[in-house]
């Protein structure tokens, strides 16, 4: 399959897959409210409405739009609301009228303007509005659509119809300190037929949608992935210092040419050569099949961090709809685990591009700002100076499928919740309605080191290179957990910080199996440091 038909399949896939979610979602939603009009309304809690003045009214009703019909061959809906005078001694009057009637009656007294209601903790929200004249008891105005008036608790019914509406309460006798308990209440004959449709429309949309996006994320996901064999060192680019032929660098004469020369020399013959420290890591420091790569650009610009997350804008829209494919692919490629034992390597290919392509962003745009150069918009692997790669597994449990992505990862989710997450929530003191909840929003650790290093920057022109490393570690981190958590390898992602630009080398690969890298085995990594 060509690229071209992958994306486009991919791009309609998940615009049909959005819609149908949302259609689902909507009619899911419909359905219980359905289901909840247990006297065919649907019912409000209690609010108390208290102001000093002669009426309250509620804002602007817009039922149906200006120009609709007045009467319809069908009841769109039906309000009700029920009022009851906190003093028992009074009588409470409610009443529905258009906006115009309602503002004529009320022109030059003193009244008040529902302006917005909080429900946890409820809150309620007045305009005052100044006047000096007295109403008549409104009891005795004719405009109102609905209205009733006296002791206890008074209801009135509407039926939902074309204009601009409000709803007034006050006392019957028109006497100031409005002080009532309101409920309302609505009804709806088409909100069954609605939810049934938004289902069935949903779910036919999801039945072609998501076929669509899984064929094109594989035919995407071929072409991202490794060629056969395996992708050899070019594919790591050429900024890489350990990519010393192709930077175009030469090699020290004293630098051995290749793997196998890396080796420390032979011992004398009967005289064993001993171990290096490095040489076999604890299981503790063993290598993590998925590894993310960032090197820094040691041209950085002082200022150009500060519009990057502007400049990054066109990516930010392609991820949110390639993080929706990434979350379809999974629980497609959990089922096809779950049964099989083995992820779709198409669909896996796919994945470690979108997580690859976010990270490239990331590190460039708000992450790490490490470089100025621009992502690139693919999957596939560039020399673009940073990059994410995850092992092909040729086998995962089925049984872990089913938990690791969650309970087994709650751990590292609270601890990337630390290093990531930018939201908290606290109890402020109490007032007159009950206790006050705030929510503030604030930097994560992670981006509170980035803002240190960019000032940094900023001012002396230079990327603090420490801090640079323990931001790569804790990147490092967060797209561990991220690639266990999709499903992509068994093994438990490590609790450390490997700092630095680059993971371990494998060995297979021909590196060190753990710790800090040989300085023999690095060493344009370490003239650079």
């Amino acid at each position: 399959m060509k690229k071209t038909g992958s994306v486009v399949m991919l791009i309609l896939g998940i615009l049909l897959s959005l819609l149908g979610l949302a259609a689902v979602a909507g009619g899911a939603v419909a359905s219980v409210v359905g289901s909840a009009q247990g006297d065919g309304y649907l019912n409000s809690g209690t609010a108390r409405l208290s102001v000093g003045s002669l009426a309250l009214t509620s804002p602007r009703l817009d039922a149906m739009g200006e120009g609709a019909p007045a009467r319809l061959p069908f009841d769109v809906g039906t309000l009700r609301l029920r009022a009851t005078a906190m003093d028992p001694g009074k009588a409470v009057f409610i009443g529905i009228a258009s906006q115009a009637d309602a503002d004529r009656y009320l022109s030059g007294v003193h009244h008040s303007e529902l302006l917005d209601v909080q429900r946890s903790p409820f809150r309620a929200e007045y305009r005052d509005i100044p006047g000096t004249d007295v109403p008549t008891p409104p009891a005795e105005q004719k405009f109102w659509k609905a209205s009733a008036s006296g002791p206890g608790q008074q209801q009135i019914t509407w039926n939902l119809a074309a204009g601009s509406w409000t709803i007034v309460l006050m006392n019957a006798d028109a006497s100031p300190g409005v002080d009532a308990q309101l409920q309302a209440g609505f009804r709806s004959d088409l909100i069954r037929p609605a939810a049934g449709g938004l289902l069935v429309g949903g779910i036919a949309a999801l039945v072609i949608g998501v076929p669509l996006l899984v064929l094109g994320a594989m035919g995407l996901g071929r072409q991202a992935g490794p060629p056969p064999g395996g992708p050899g060192p070019e594919a790591y680019g050429s900024r890489r210092p350990g990519n010393m032929q192709s930077s175009g660098a030469a090699m020290p004469p004293s630098m051995p040419q290749s793997p196998g020369a890396m080796m420390p020399p032979a011992m004398p013959p009967g005289v064993q050569s001993p171990a290096h420290p490095l040489a076999v890591p604890p299981a503790d420091r063993a290598p993590y099949p998925a590894r993310l790569v960032g090197e820094l650009d040691p041209a950085l610009s002082r200022w150009m961090w500060l519009v990057k997350w502007f400049l990054a804008i066109p990516h930010f829209i392609v991820l949110f709809f390639l993080w929706f494919a990434f979350a379809v692919t999974t629980i497609v490629a959990g089922f096809a685990i779950l049964f099989t034992g083995h992820y779709p390597r198409p669909l896996f290919d796919f994945n470690v591009g979108v997580l690859r392509w976010n990270w490239r962003v990331a590190f460039y745009a708000y992450a790490a700002v490490g470089t100025d150069l621009y992502p690139p918009f693919t999957l596939a692997r560039t020399s673009y100076p940073a990059d994410f790669e995850v092992d092909y597994p040729q086998r995962l449990s089925r049984g872990l499928v089913l938990i690791k992505w969650w309970l087994l990862a709650i751990p590292h989710l609270l601890i990337v919740a630390v290093l990531a997450g930018a939201t908290w929530t606290w109890r402020a003191d109490a007032g007159d309605f009950g206790a006050t909840y705030e929510r503030g929003r604030g930097l994560s650790l992670l981006g509170l080191l980035v803002l240190i290093a960019a000032v940094a920057l900023l001012f002396t022109g230079r990327y603090l290179r420490p801090l640079f490393d323990l931001i790569l570690g804790v990147n490092r981190w967060i797209y561990r957990v991220a690639a266990y958590t999709a499903l992509m390898r068994d093994e438990y992602p490590p609790f450390r910080l490997d700092q630095g630009p680059r993971e371990l080398a494998r060995p297979e690969d021909g590196g060190p199996l753990g710790g800090t890298p040989l300085p023999f085995a690095d060493p344009i990594n370490e003239e650079l440091r």
